[in-house]
């Protein structure tokens, strides 16, 4: 195995099918704070809406339509008066909270606030 930072002439490999599809639904903007938002518990839409500052309230709907349509977040709609729709993990997306801590647990250690990686400065 080479060496962090230093290059092999051999050809790269191909990004496999998994890690696409995952960050094709993952690696959209606010789709991975709507997960961490709904990890703590379920929660109404003006709630996540607030929990997550700066997006947009069609933008909050459209993420939680595709995650909904990709079966990690499903919609519960309590009759009212007046209505209520909480929206909740499914037991798959509740399956990516370890994975998730993790790559929470790597920011804090690999991207300060500062914007200066602690590894650039060995």
């Amino acid at each position: 195995m080479a060496e962090p930072g230093s290059h092999d002439a051999g050809p790269c490999q191909k990004v496999d099918d998994g890690m696409t599809r995952v960050f094709a639904l993952l690696g959209k903007r606010w789709t991975g704070l709507v997960l961490a938002v709904l990890m703590q518990q379920p929660a109404h839409f003006a709630d996540l809406r607030r929990a997550i500052p700066g997006i947009s309230e069609r933008m909050l709907s459209d993420r939680l339509t595709e995650l909904g349509a990709a079966g990690l977040v499903v919609r519960k709609v309590t009759e009212g008066p007046p209505l209520r729709v909480c929206y909740a993990l499914t037991e798959t997306g509740a399956a990516l909270e370890p994975a998730l801590k993790e790559l929470g647990a790597w920011a804090e250690r690999c991207l300060p606030e500062s914007g200066t990686c602690p590894e650039r400065l060995r």
